[in-house]
């Protein structure tokens, strides 16, 4: 009896579709519209829905440890929060390896729809997308809300091609029980001069060398030009024409790191190695109890134990003010070449990363700055911070940071930086030798730049 009250309930069903069916409109135009399918065409229509497969799209981006962890953490949760998306990770060794793979699949043609990587040089060549018919086609995506200095970092040419998915700047993170144990207090240590001196009392030597370093410096030219901004110094001249990096402002400041690191002994750095190798080492130094502080990203807060350690500002210079170290986006950009449907994907992604709650959960759980303004609001970000004062330290710093240097060269004058910074860190290079010679280079690639 049960078979054949399913064989009668299965055959009234049938009936009803046939009937359905047959009162269809012959007419297929009449009926095709958003979410069916178009009519065949022999005039016949349907009504059944149109099936869309969600769009899946590549993010490359290069980050390890924590911050790796949480990036997955939001990707997983966009990818569950809706269903026309699907974000595939593809995680490269660090920012660096991210544009050197963008570049060769740009030449190949075959490239992700979502990359956290910017070039301004490259945006002018037309290799990345601008966003603004994007934006402007996403009513709730409140532009004004984000960070303005954060947000005009994206414009190329009065056009948004980056969207910023977290603002950085390199803090200080110091070794609260050695700084105690010196009597040191980190309020006091607002200078360089200052924090030199505190490096001094607090590095040990055993036989002339080092065994406990008073302060790392992160390897690379961006620590050293931090500095250099703190005295007033300038990269390029305002009108564009002079490379300025053999200025006083620049040998006397990257001559005082040479010191510090090759004469005096009191600091060092870790350079080479694979990805981030050398800033993962520098951490070690300080939480393994070889070093009493390093100056590092924001974004190290993930990777800290605070119970060991705190947060200070970047320092200034005797009679010169509060530092004013560079605070920057992390700009994310689609490349052009990606289609339409997966530069939709990618912008769809990006609004989910940049809400409130979610750029709120990233700088709680990595130390990065919300880019938007609202995120402060976050009851979350509010409780977190009250027990987490660390968290405020960038937000401060920024309120008197510098805006990050644009290369108009495409990136050839702050190579021509690196190389020099190489060789006053890592070979002891007088500054002045090795900023003539950046600046030789430097200014033949602005002059070739500026015709």
């Amino acid at each position: 009896m049960l078979n054949h009250k399913k064989w009668m309930s299965g055959m009234t069903l049938l009936s009803l579709l046939v009937v359905s069916a047959c009162g269809t409109n012959g007419d297929a135009s009449s009926n095709t519209g958003a979410g069916q399918l178009a009519s065949p065409s022999n005039g016949e229509s349907t009504n059944a829905p149109a099936v869309s497969e969600p769009v899946t799209i590549e993010f490359w981006y290069g980050l390890g440890g924590k911050l790796g962890e949480n990036m997955q953490i939001l990707i997983d949760k966009f990818n569950s929060s809706q269903d026309e998306v699907i974000v595939k990770p593809v995680v490269q060794a660090d920012y660096s390896e991210t544009e050197k793979k963008l570049q060769a699949a740009i030449a190949s043609g075959t490239v992700p729809a979502a990359v956290l990587s910017s070039n301004v040089d490259w945006a002018r060549k037309g290799y990345y997308a601008s966003i603004d018919e994007l934006i402007a086609g996403q009513a709730d995506f409140n532009k004004e809300d984000i960070v303005p200095t954060f947000l005009q970092q994206g414009e190329v040419d009065g056009k948004m091609y980056f969207l910023p998915m977290y603002g950085t700047t390199q803090v200080m993170y110091y070794r609260k029980d050695t700084l105690e144990k010196h009597g040191i207090q980190a309020e006091n240590l607002t200078t360089w001069e200052a924090l030199a001196d505190a490096a001094a009392q607090m590095t040990v030597k055993e036989g002339g060398k080092t065994t406990f370093y008073g302060w790392e410096p992160m390897w690379g030219a961006d620590n050293m030009m931090d500095a250099v901004y703190g005295k007033g110094g300038r990269v390029v001249s305002e009108d564009g024409k002079q490379v300025l990096v053999d200025s006083p402002e620049w040998v006397e400041t990257w001559d005082l790191f040479r010191k510090w690191i090759h004469e005096d002994g009191i600091m060092r750095i870790h350079s080479g190695g694979q990805g981030w190798e050398y800033w993962y080492k520098t951490i070690d130094d300080v939480m393994k109890g070889n070093a009493a502080g390093y100056t590092g990203s924001s974004g190290d807060q993930g990777d800290l134990d605070f119970g060991i350690v705190a947060a200070m500002e970047q320092p200034g210079w005797e009679g010169m003010g509060p530092g004013k170290p560079v605070a920057s986006a992390i700009m994310a950009g689609i490349p052009a070449k990606a289609s339409p449907e997966q530069q939709q994907a990618a912008f769809k992604w990006y609004s989910f990363f940049m809400s409130p709650e979610n750029t709120a959960f990233w700088s709680m759980n990595t130390g990065y700055i919300a880019v938007r303004q609202s995120a402060l609001e976050d009851p979350a970000f509010i409780e977190f911070s009250k027990e987490n004062p660390q968290i405020t330290v960038p937000l401060k710093q920024a309120a008197h940071a510098s805006m990050p240097f644009q290369d108009p060269t495409g990136g050839k004058i702050y190579d021509a930086l690196k190389i020099a910074a190489d060789k006053v860190q890592i070979g002891n290079v007088p500054a002045a030798e090795a900023l003539k010679e950046a600046k030789e280079t430097a200014q033949r690639e602005l002059d070739r730049s500026n015709g």
